[in-house]
Formats: structure tokens, C-alpha cells, sequence
């Protein structure tokens, strides 16, 4: 099994990108691929309790669906923690299945073949 891993920057500045990275990562997930969400920048604050709720790009299923679907669906969704300090979100705000993660995790996935996408 390979590892995906499909990068995001965007929250509610960039709606669209942010539902096109659940999109492509529930896609790697129903080909079999261990897939992986990493969020940085504003693209943290998606992982948020209840920072989507509303929030759908026209012609994309709403955003919070899209997420649900990927973490029930055994999606890893991490949150960088370099970004998410200086907003001051903590573990205990985000949402069931995501988990702040350091700069070394992410290195490692992709020392180990990661492919990534970045949108």
C-alpha cells in the first residue's frame, strides 16, 4: 500500500481548495492508499470544532461532510503545530480523528515515500 498525503493551506479564505483536498484525499482512500490530510497555515483551522459547519463550496458536498467521510473512513488528519500555536489552538479544539503533529512526523512520511499534493 502507498501513502498519500495531500497538503492544505485554505480554510474559509478558499473554500473550494479546502473541499478539493477531502475530496482527492477520500479518493486515495477508496484506491486503498494509506492517506494523510496535513494541514498548515489558515488550512488548520478546518480541523477545528465546528469551523466548517455551513461552510460548502458551490457543486462540493458540505465540508464538514467531506471531513467526516475521510476520518471515519481511517483518513489521518494532522494539524501542524507550528501553525496551530501561533492561533492558539490546542488539541482539545479539534475535531474527533485529527492530532497536532510535529514537523519531524511529517518529514518522516515523506523520507519514507510519501507521495504529496499540494492544493
Amino acid at each position: 500500500m502507498g501513502h498519500v498525503m495531500v497538503h492544505n493551506t485554505h480554510g474559509k479564505d478558499d473554500i473550494e481548495r479546502a473541499s478539493l483536498t477531502f475530496v482527492v484525499a477520500n479518493t486515495a482512500l477508496s484506491s486503498s492508499q494509506r492517506t494523510t490530510v496535513l494541514l498548515t497555515i489558515e488550512g488548520v483551522w478546518v480541523a477545528t470544532k465546528g469551523y466548517t459547519d455551513g461552510v460548502q463550496a458551490n457543486s462540493f458536498a458540505p465540508l464538514s461532510d467531506l471531513m467526516q467521510q475521510f476520518v471515519a473512513n481511517g483518513g489521518e488528519l494532522w494539524v501542524c503545530g507550528a501553525c496551530a500555536k501561533p492561533r492558539n489552538i490546542t488539541q482539545e479544539q479539534l475535531i474527533d480523528g485529527a492530532q497536532i503533529i510535529g514537523a519531524a512526523t511529517a518529514v518522516e512520511a515523506l523520507v519514507n515515500g510519501a507521495q504529496t499534493l499540494s492544493l
